[in-house]
Formats: C-alpha cells, sequence, structure tokens
C-alpha cells in the first residue's frame, strides 16, 4: 500500500472512532438522565431510508413536467431529466443494494430496512413514476407538440412517400451497422450494452416454418429521432427502432419477420478501485470505464404488450428476478427526447435569460486590482459565470503571475479553463491541476482533458487513493510591487461553463492573506504529505469538517440553553449522516430554530413533537438545478456564514477532499442574510415543505398572500441591477 493510501486510511479510521466516541457519549448522557427519553435518536423510526428519499426527489422533478403552467418543451425536459435520473439511480443504488443482498451484508442502515424491504419499495414507486412518465408523454406532451407542427409519427401512419424515404434511409445509414444476433442453443444469449435499447424479433423460416428468435441493438451511433425532410411543414420524426423493426426483413433473408418488441438493459455501473489496483489510477479508471458496459443487469424495461414467454426468455438470459422487470407503455428513454428540447420554438421554452456580470467587473478592468479593492462574490447562474473564465484567461496570459493551481471535477466539453490551463502552462507558468478521473460518468472526459494537459506541460495530478477529491478551489500566484500576491477563487459549483448556467452556485474570488495561505495548504495536502493542523477560515474533510460541523451545531444548543440568540439556516443537495442528524434533533429539542433547505435526499424526519418539532425542511425545484450549499450559524448575535463543497452524507464527510469556507466580507455576508436566503426561505411557488409522514407538500399561500419564486426573483433581481448600471453610464 502507499504511503498516500495509508494516510487516508488513518483518516477514515480516526473519523470512524470519533464518531463512535461521540455517538457512545450521548448514549450516556440519555441514561444518565434516568427515564427512557421521549424519543430514541438511535430508533429506525427517526429516519427516513436514503434511496426512498431520492425517489420522493425524482418525483418533484416529475412533477414539473407534469405541471401544466410550464412550456411544453420544458416539461419534456423534466421528463427526459427524469428519466436518465432513474438510470443512473439503478446503475448505482439499487446496484448497491443487490450486491448488498448477494453478499449478504446484514448491517443496515440508520431506517432500519434491509435492501430487500429497500428494493420491493423502490419497485412499487417506480412503477407508479414510469405511468406517469408514459401518460404526461402520451397524453399530453405528443398531442401538445403536434398542435405547434412537432410531430412524432407511428411508422405505421405515414404516407408512401415517408416509407419510401425511410427505407431508403434504413438501407444507407442503419443496415450497414446493424448486427443481427440470432437466440438458439447454438447461439447463447448476447452481452448487450449498458442502458442500450434492443428490439427482440421473432422471425419464420420459409422452408421449416420453424419459429426462430433474434436480437438487433438499436446503434446509438444513429440519432434515435429520425427526421422526415419529405414531409412539409413542421417537423416531423419517426423512432429509430420502428424504422429497423419496419425494414427488419433485410436483415433476415430467406425469413419472415412476424413479429417485434423493444426492451431496453441498465447495468451496475459503479466503478470498483481497491488501493492495491491503483497504482496507476487512469489506466485503472479506463479499464473500469470499459468494465461498466458489462456489468450484472440490474433493471430490464420491454415493451407493454411483449408476450409473457418472450419476457420470460429475456429474464431467464439476465438472471433476473421479476421485480427486476418493468413494463412500460409509449417510447423507452424518454432521456432521448431531450434533443427536441433544442427546437427553435421560443413560445414552448421559457423565456431567455442572459446572466449579469456583476458589478465590481463592469466596464474595463483587471481582474486583480478589482479584487484587492474587496472579495467579488458570485450567484450563478445569475452572475455571469463568465468572470471566473476571465479569472483563469487573465492569469494564463498576465506575464506577472507566476503560477496557477486547480482543481477540476466535472468540466465542460470544449472548456475554456482547460484551455487557458494549458496556454499558461506553454507560456511558462507553473501549472497544477487536480483532475478527479473518479467524478462518476464523468470520468471519460476527464482522462481525455487530463492528457492533454499533460502532453501542454500541465502538472497533473490524479487523486489520493481512498478519497475523491470533490472541493472547488483555484489559485493564481502573481508577482507585485509589494511581493507575491496569492488570489483564490472558492466555490460550490464545479469549473463547467455548461453546467453554470443551469445550476445554482456560490462563488468567491478573494486575495485575503489567511484564506490564500489556508488554500494553497489544501493543494499541498492535495499533492503531498501535508500535515497542516490549523485551519481557521477553511475547514477540510475528511480531517476535520465532520467535527467542525458538531461543534457549530453544539455551540448553537449551548446558546440557545444560555438565553442567546441562536438558530441554524442550511442549504445542500443531500443531507444522510446519522451523526449529524442526531445532533440536530438534540439542537431542535434544546429550543434552536433549525431551517433547512435541501434539494434531494432527506433521512431527517422534521416536525415531530417532542424530537424536531423546531426543525422545518423544505425543497426547491424549478429552471435551474438547486446546487449552492451554505450554512449560517446564529453564534449569539453574531452571524458565521459558510460556504461549502459537502453535503451532510458520509460520503462528503469521511471518504472525499471536501472544503467547507468561512465568508467574511460585511457586504456579502449582508446581501446573503438579508436577501439572498431570505427569498429563498419564502418561496412559496417552487419549494415543497417536508411533513413528519416523509410527504413533500406545497406550502398553503393565503388568497393575500404574495407568489414568491425565488429563482424567477433572483433572475429580475440580476436583470434590474444590470439596466440600473447601465443607466448609471448614460447619465455619466
Amino acid at each position: 500500500m502507499s504511503e498516500t493510501a495509508g494516510h487516508t486510511n488513518i483518516h477514515h479510521l480516526h473519523a470512524k472512532a470519533q464518531d463512535e466516541a461521540t455517538d457512545n457519549r450521548a448514549r450516556e448522557e440519555q441514561e444518565n438522565r434516568g427515564a427512557t427519553p421521549e424519543h430514541d435518536l438511535y430508533a429506525p423510526e427517526v429516519y427516513f431510508n436514503r434511496e426512498l428519499s431520492w425517489l420522493d426527489f425524482n418525483w418533484r422533478v416529475l412533477n414539473e413536467a407534469l405541471d401544466q403552467d410550464i412550456p411544453l418543451l420544458e416539461r419534456l425536459k423534466f421528463l427526459a431529466i427524469t428519466a436518465s435520473n432513474l438510470d443512473e439511480f439503478y446503475m448505482i443504488r439499487v446496484a448497491g443494494l443487490k450486491q448488498q443482498i448477494a453478499l449478504g451484508v446484514t448491517d443496515l442502515p440508520a431506517d432500519g430496512m434491509t435492501p430487500e424491504e429497500v428494493i420491493e419499495a423502490i419497485r412499487s414507486s417506480v412503477c407508479r413514476m414510469n405511468k406517469a412518465m408514459a401518460d404526461c408523454f402520451l397524453r399530453e406532451i405528443q398531442p401538445g407538440l403536434e398542435q405547434d407542427d412537432v410531430y412524432l409519427h407511428n411508422y405505421a401512419d405515414l404516407d408512401d412517400a415517408s416509407r419510401k424515404w425511410c427505407e431508403q434511409y434504413f438501407m444507407e445509414h442503419v443496415y450497414p451497422v446493424l448486427s443481427p444476433l440470432a437466440i438458439d442453443p447454438g447461439h447463447p444469449f448476447p452481452h448487450l450494452l449498458n442502458r442500450s435499447l434492443n428490439l427482440v424479433i421473432t422471425v419464420v423460416d420459409s422452408i421449416t416454418a420453424e419459429e426462430r428468435i433474434a436480437v438487433v441493438q438499436v446503434p446509438p451511433v444513429v440519432p434515435r429521432l429520425v427526421s422526415i425532410p419529405v414531409r412539409q411543414g413542421g417537423y416531423h420524426y419517426v423512432l429509430l427502432g420502428e424504422v429497423i423493426a419496419a425494414n427488419a426483413n433485410a436483415l433476415f433473408p430467406g425469413l419472415q419477420v412476424r413479429d417485434s418488441w423493444r426492451f431496453r438493459v441498465t447495468r451496475n455501473a459503479d466503478l470498483e478501485i481497491a488501493d492495491d489496483e491503483a497504482s496507476d489510477l487512469l489506466k485503472t479508471i479506463e479499464e473500469q470505464i470499459r468494465r461498466r458496459r458489462w456489468g450484472a443487469v440490474v433493471r430490464l424495461e420491454v415493451d407493454h404488450d411483449m408476450p409473457k414467454g418472450v419476457c420470460r426468455m429475456l429474464q431467464n438470459a439476465m438472471h433476473l428476478h421479476d421485480r427486476d422487470i418493468f413494463r412500460v407503455e409509449g417510447p423507452l428513454n424518454l432521456a432521448d427526447f431531450m434533443d427536441l428540447v433544442k427546437l427553435p420554438k421560443k413560445t414552448l421554452k421559457d423565456a431567455p435569460f442572459t446572466p449579469r456580470i456583476v458589478e465590481e467587473l463592469l466596464g474595463d478592468h483587471n481582474i486583480f486590482s478589482r479584487i484587492r479593492v474587496r472579495d467579488i462574490f458570485f450567484h450563478h447562474p445569475y452572475d455571469s459565470f463568465s468572470s471566473v473564465v476571465e479569472f483563469i484567461e487573465m492569469a494564463a496570459d498576465d506575464p506577472d503571475v507566476l503560477a496557477i493551481k486547480q482543481t477540476l471535477y466535472r468540466t465542460s466539453g470544449n472548456s475554456n479553463i482547460v484551455k487557458a490551463l494549458a496556454r499558461a502552462a506553454e507560456n511558462g507558468k507553473q501549472v497544477t491541476a487536480f483532475v478527479e478521473l473518479k467524478a462518476r460518468f464523468d470520468e471519460e472526459n476527464n482522462i481525455i482533458w487530463a492528457r492533454r494537459l499533460e502532453q501542454s506541460g500541465v502538472h497533473v495530478v490524479y487523486g489520493i487513493i481512498g478519497l475523491k477529491t470533490h472541493c472547488k478551489l483555484a489559485l493564481v500566484v502573481r508577482r507585485e510591487k509589494q511581493g507575491l500576491t496569492t488570489y483564490a477563487h472558492l466555490s460550490t459549483g464545479n469549473y463547467n461553463e455548461t453546467t453554470a448556467r443551469l445550476y445554482t452556485d456560490f462563488g468567491i474570488l478573494t486575495c485575503s492573506d489567511e484564506m490564500a495561505f489556508e488554500a494553497t495548504a489544501v493543494f499541498n495536502y492535495l499533492t503531498g504529505y501535508s500535515h497542516q493542523t490549523q485551519w481557521n477560515k477553511i475547514i477540510l474533510a475528511p480531517i476535520s469538517l465532520r467535527q467542525k460541523t458538531l461543534a457549530l451545531i453544539q455551540r448553537e444548543m449551548e446558546n440557545q440553553k444560555a438565553g442567546k440568540p441562536a438558530r441554524i439556516i442550511v442549504k445542500m443537495n443531500s443531507i444522510v449522516d446519522s451523526q449529524v442528524i442526531r445532533a440536530l434533533y438534540r439542537a431542535s429539542q434544546a429550543g434552536v430554530q433549525i431551517d433547512m433547505v435541501i434539494r434531494g435526499i432527506c433521512c431527517l424526519k422534521p416536525g415531530v413533537p417532542g424530537l424536531s418539532d423546531n426543525i422545518r425542511v423544505t425543497s426547491i425545484v424549478g429552471r435551474f438545478l438547486e446546487h449552492t450549499r451554505v450554512f449560517v450559524f446564529e453564534n449569539a448575535g453574531d452571524p458565521e456564514v459558510y460556504f461549502s463543497s459537502a453535503d451532510w452524507m458520509p460520503r462528503n464527510l469521511n471518504r472525499r477532499v471536501e472544503a467547507m469556507f468561512l465568508v467574511e466580507e460585511p457586504v456579502v455576508k449582508e446581501r446573503l442574510l438579508n436577501h439572498i436566503l431570505p427569498t429563498i426561505l419564502a418561496d412559496n411557488v417552487k419549494s415543497y415543505v417536508l411533513q413528519p409522514d416523509g410527504r413533500y407538500l406545497r406550502p398553503q399561500r393565503d388568497s393575500g398572500d404574495e407568489a414568491v419564486n425565488s429563482q424567477e426573483h433572483f433572475i429580475r433581481y440580476a436583470e434590474i441591477a444590470y439596466r440600473e448600471h447601465l443607466d448609471e453610464e448614460n447619465e455619466d
């Protein structure tokens, strides 16, 4: 085992020991109080199940597709996202549950549900979800698109000219890449690709009259939505699978195609990298990506009218249980229909929105001189991410910049930031890029960019064995009159120019000496063997983030008991960690008011009398993906505000390198505490309130209440602020 791996395992063991010690102390405190507490904080009934809570989140995404007040193509987008989310859920989470069953794992999560119980509950929810998705597409989305001249035709309904065109298209563009695969004693069932759409076809031998079965994969290299140019007026499509099925006789000369049905395979796609396998992490990841295509099948989706015998044949061939089979009405894999969202149909989409350039960076400027005036705050996507790109690009070309260091977790396909890092190295600067190869489903993209960076002279670091590097951090070291100055960008979001237009995130540009010193120490920890012990502005996982989080919650509880102002406001993606949940329960029992905005998974039960009366949990699902992670602790009237890359989940606190950093700039704190967070907490249009029984309900609005859609409010705020600046410039 490498020294780095050993260093990592020490953190794991230390964190685990601290968890157990804290929990044991809490149990002793309960026992010392004498009577059995009203609520056992370790009892399964005080927690929601992680997987079922995630499904609840996907239902909230689906609800956006079901909302008839949303433009039609936006509804289709949410349908596609719901389907794509389900794919990843099965490839990772359900695959993990099935592995637990196979291995006989007996350790249960805090909620006490066995893997078998969870899988059965998942199936029940997903069956209802599939039906709701199909009904929405077939009965609302598709007819609605036709009213706006966007047609998805059944092949059988095409006119002669369209059929003739499709036949020619099939022979020229599809037939050459197809490989019909016979299924018989001499031809075992083929190993089909993960997430592949396939046809099972029955054919009859014209000589022997014997019926046979074959499988044809719908080729992913050909667009699934086939545009028919001979149709006049509007946009006309037919599904590639229907084109193949209608022309399948060409694949079986001498036989007659009798019937065909679609099916889709989902496989286990989680990467498993053992420490002793990863001496060359790059090659290991590449091999695991190849294996991902062939993992064990975890879900089979089939046409709703597929005969039982054919379905049973597929089930047996893939060694699946009945609970793994899903009959679906309508098209399989609605995620493929995301392509329609790109159509130039303005009336079917949200009104366009252009992010603003923050006031500090408007006009001619040197970005470094502006940062020296005061920290610059970004609220993406309302504030343009182009300013962050400009920061790296200017550093790459500035002759006074000596070094750039940056973490890259998920980057966009044609990243200007990656290009700037490469250019900086070519310009002779010392450039270090920490590329996280294990960013799930972005591994292949990251490998490509990592190699290009290396070819440009960038020093590329490929991660720490046993830990996933998830912090978002960039450093620029610049030579100035007074000496070397270090500029830092710290963020809750990835350096991804595409998702920065779709995700809400916070970021800070600063040249604070103490923040810069600690940010440099983070990179030393990532690239070397740093044992930095003093962290005042940046709290790092897995070193001390868990302990600091628990201490901050404990401080609020003690302040409440002492009669001092106490309150906690948190906004993040998910909360799963049972130790942190218990700390929040205790704080609530002490009277601390806790407001939580949790977009996705929430294993904490709010509003339970005597347990969590003072905890309110909401979830916002809207036009943008809520991704900001911010934590506010009242601190006896002197609020402390932190941004973070981490959710309160065991993986973030124990198995990832994460950074939570203190926000001290008064202007930024004022905007957060008096504008941004109050608006988010007041949202009564796109928010849901989590009930003690697990239901998510829209907040009740009285007739006189103002409708508050926080995302639309921030869009208007950004537009108004930008217009006011233009007016001021015109006056000057």
